[in-house]
């Protein structure tokens, strides 16, 4: 496959209108904090965040932003990490409602991840508050998840999120890491949440649009793409988004996201831009209408 650098060279105009596509999502929210940001404290929108991100698999993204809201509606701000914890009848009639009839890999686990996002935040929620004696007090405790992702790296967020049920175990654990960047991208990407420094990070998370990017319009397709091993994949995606983005490559891997993603009706790149002939990628895109 070609390198991105030798991409955007020999194929300028439209390397081009992929930075015009991706820099027209900018402003576009992220479908997880779009919910979570509605939260009052930022404990609520950390957690919210977790729960979205974990629950953000083998669903589209119209219908994730739909479950999210409604278990907020239910169970709102701390009711997802105080006692008593609903019911797993209580939450699968939330799926329910949301689906209607649809078939969902996850449906099953979202008691037990909904439970096991509560247990991590009552379990981290002391993190950091520690100062000789532990602050017991309401208002502590309301920012004590805070304070645990500002006392950690990166890397040690990515360790402690293997707590949480279907976040992963073993790397590269990429909805762990999209729940790092939700953490630490500015509003309307992320809660723009400042953490320990660390060295490295973390590798960005190759959403399926930017796959279908990859393979589509861009470097993979000049070779089989579905045929490289997770590693050359996420490599030839960095160096994309590093060419299209430079000062911060999570713009570009924001706005690719978008690219031939279903919506409630039609693509989201579609009904962001109102018409196919509005969007900078119209002339090449073979599914434009």
């Amino acid at each position: 496959m070609i390198s991105a650098k030798r991409f955007a060279i020999s194929e300028p105009v439209l390397f081009k209108a992929t930075q015009d596509f991706v820099q027209s999502f900018a402003e576009v929210p992220d479908p997880i904090i779009y919910i979570s940001s509605k939260a009052r404290s930022l404990q609520a929108k950390i957690a919210w965040t977790i729960l979205g991100s974990a629950i953000f698999q083998d669903i589209e993204y119209t219908d994730v932003m739909r479950m999210l809201v409604a278990l907020y509606k239910s169970f709102p701000e701390d009711k997802l990490w105080t006692l008593p914890v609903p019911k797993e009848e209580e939450i699968l009639a939330v799926a329910d409602q949301v689906l209607q009839g649809k078939s969902w890999s996850l449906k099953e686990h979202l008691p037990g991840i909904f439970w096991s996002v509560g247990n991590f935040v009552r379990h981290h929620q002391t993190d950091g508050l520690t100062t000789g004696k532990t602050d017991r007090s309401s208002a502590a405790n309301d920012a004590g998840l805070e304070l645990w992702a500002t006392s950690r790296t990166a890397e040690e967020i990515w360790r402690d999120l293997g707590e949480v049920y279907f976040m992963g175990k073993s790397k590269p654990r990429p909805k762990a890491v999209a729940t790092i960047y939700r953490f630490t991208e500015e509003s309307p990407r992320g809660l723009g949440i400042a953490l320990k420094p660390s060295r490295g990070k973390a590798p960005i998370p190759l959403s399926m649009g930017m796959r279908r990017y990859l393979s589509i319009l861009g470097p993979g397709k000049y070779v089989k793409f579905s045929e490289f091993t997770a590693e050359e994949k996420q490599k030839a995606g960095f160096q994309l988004l590093l060419e299209l983005s430079p000062a911060n490559p999570m713009t570009a891997a924001h706005g690719l996201q978008f690219f031939l993603e279903k919506g409630s009706r039609e693509f989201i790149c579609k009904d962001h831009f109102k018409t196919c002939k509005k969007c900078p990628l119209y002339k090449f895109c073979k599914y434009a209408v």
